[in-house]
């Protein structure tokens, strides 16, 4: 079992930055891919970001390609998403996912998908006013 615990969210104005943080408890946190999704009023949970377990590999949506990076301290047990230039329409509840393998990438795909993790934190607001 794996709890999640978002922190860093908040309103920033469009161009702007933010770190998020998502701390993590159990011992077996290093042995799994982390992610980042985000939902945003009215629409559907997608995929923003995901990194291995050692967190040598990383991949990321085409929309925040560039401005967001995934990173992650296995001695903290923590994952970390930061996010740079931002715009309005990042805005949107940012949650941290943790799937139950280490990997990100199996068949020529990614896992890009809210099914493709197992565990969910409570989500952290993220605004950015225009």
């Amino acid at each position: 079992q794996v709890q999640l615990v978002e922190s860093g969210g908040g309103l920033v104005q469009a161009g702007g930055s933010l770190r998020l943080s998502c701390a993590a408890s159990g011992r077996t946190f290093s042995s799994y891919a982390m992610g980042w999704f985000r939902q945003a009023p009215g629409k559907e949970r997608e995929f923003v970001a995901t990194i291995t377990w050692s967190g040598s590999s990383t991949y990321y949506a085409d929309s925040v390609k560039g401005r967001f990076t995934i990173s992650r301290d296995n001695a903290k047990n923590t994952v970390y998403l930061q996010m740079n230039s931002l715009k309005f329409e990042d805005t949107a509840v940012y949650y941290c996912a943790a799937r139950a393998s280490p990997g990100i990438y199996y068949s020529g795909a990614y896992y890009n998908r809210p099914s493709d993790y197992k565990y969910w934190g409570q989500g952290t607001q993220v605004t950015v006013s225009s």
